[in-house]
């Protein structure tokens, strides 16, 4: 998993609340398990005109022109900003897949489903939230200005504008380590494997059935 200390990126704003894990990547799409390849489908239904089917080339598709990652000034976003309740509807892990693969490394809301919210952070994604008035006004500041970035610093646990205004977010020291450091569940165990290579070498002695089995 990726690391994530300081991100400084182009913002997208999503204006619509409650965009649940179907709308950020549909159920037809769920075949793989790879975390890789979901990018050209995130926000199928809104994005694109037709409708989308798996394995197809997604960049002959014909685009909505009004959906606002089709818009040539958010082109290479990597920190969506988004409103209340983002991510609801079904636990599906592919959704942060989806925005991790399209190129987001933040995503900014009043409020996360808590299931996405914590998938984020397994994915390498990080999802901050600030007081609805703030959000309110990077959005008018986004849409406002072209080329609108924001520098987030997770060690600092903040969120800076180009005008220098610097916003405070909370997250726990354990998801806040694990993002800092680049590591997933996996990654975590690996980090006590000098422990756990102790502790199988002395079982291996009190209980040395246990390792012969089908030898």
């Amino acid at each position: 998993m990726r690391a994530l200390t300081q991100h400084q990126g182009l913002v997208a704003p999503m204006d619509r609340a409650n965009v649940d894990t179907d709308m950020i990547i549909p159920k037809q799409f769920l075949k793989s398990i790879k975390r890789t390849g979901f990018g050209p489908n995130l926000f199928d239904e809104l994005r694109y005109l037709d409708e989308g089917k798996p394995d197809e080339d997604s960049s002959q598709r014909p685009l909505n022109p009004d959906f606002v990652l089709n818009q040539p000034r958010y082109k290479n976003a990597s920190v969506l900003l988004a409103r209340r309740n983002f991510g609801c509807g079904s636990s599906r892990e592919h959704a942060p897949w989806a925005l991790d693969d399209y190129g987001f490394r933040v995503i900014i809301a009043p409020s996360f489903a808590d299931i996405f919210y914590n998938n984020c952070f397994k994915n390498g994604l990080l999802p901050i939230v600030l007081e609805e008035k703030i959000v309110d006004q990077l959005f008018q500041d986004a849409e406002a200005s072209e080329a609108y970035e924001l520098t987030v610093d997770l060690d600092a646990q903040t969120v800076v504008t180009p005008s220098g205004d610097s916003f405070g977010f909370e997250v726990d020291d354990f998801r806040r380590h694990c993002l800092l450091n680049g590591l997933d569940d996996i990654g975590v165990t690996l980090e006590d494997a000098g422990v756990i290579k102790i502790y199988e070498d002395q079982r291996r002695q009190t209980a040395p059935w246990l390792f012969d089995a089908g030898q």
